[in-house]
C-alpha cells in the first residue's frame, strides 16, 4: 500500500479562512482528524482564529453544511470530515454515494473547494490506521490540501 507522499511543499498562506466541518458519528475517529487538520494549518501559518470548527450530527449532512458555508462567503476553503463504517446492511453504500456526490457537486459548481477528508473503511482498525497510524494521518493530508487548493485558486 502506498502512502500520501507530497509532490510539492505545502505553500504559506496569508489571511486564509478554512472552515472544518466534521461529523459526530464516530467521534472517536473524527476527532482527532479535525483535531490533526487544525493543528497543520496552524503549523503551516495559518492564524487559529482563522481555523474555525463546527459539527453536524453525521456524515451525509456534511454536503449541507459545506454549501451553507460557501453561501457565507467566510471561507477560503472547506474541510468536511466523517468517517463511515460498514456494516451489515447497505446504508455504507448510501451514506458513502450520497456525500461523495455531494461533495464533488460543491467543487464542480463552487468557487471555494471543499476537501474530502471523510473515511469510507471496512472496519474500525481501517480507520484507526488513517488517524495516525500505519497509513498516515488523513486529517493533516486534508488540511495540506486545502492550504494547496487556496494557493491554486488565488494563482488563477
Amino acid at each position: 500500500m502506498s502512502q500520501f507522499v507530497p509532490t510539492t511543499a505545502v505553500p504559506h498562506i496569508d489571511d486564509a479562512r478554512i472552515a472544518i466541518v466534521s461529523a459526530e458519528w464516530n467521534a472517536h475517529i473524527t476527532g482527532p482528524l479535525s483535531q490533526g487538520a487544525a493543528e497543520t494549518l496552524i503549523a503551516s501559518g495559518v492564524n487559529p482564529d482563522d481555523v474555525v470548527h463546527f459539527t453536524v450530527p453525521g456524515t451525509v449532512e456534511l454536503t449541507f453544511a459545506a454549501s451553507k458555508l460557501i453561501e457565507s462567503g467566510d471561507y477560503d476553503a472547506i474541510i468536511v470530515i466523517g468517517c463511515v463504517i460498514k456494516g451489515d446492511t447497505p446504508h455504507f453504500d448510501y451514506v458513502c454515494q450520497s456525500v461523495t456526490q455531494g461533495i464533488t457537486h460543491l467543487n464542480a459548481e463552487c468557487d471555494i473547494p471543499v476537501i474530502f477528508g471523510v473515511l469510507t473503511v471496512l472496519d474500525e482498525q481501517q480507520a484507526l490506521d488513517r488517524t495516525g497510524g500505519c497509513h498516515g494521518h488523513k486529517g493533516c493530508e486534508a488540511a495540506e490540501t486545502a492550504l494547496k487548493m487556496i494557493a491554486f485558486n488565488r494563482s488563477i
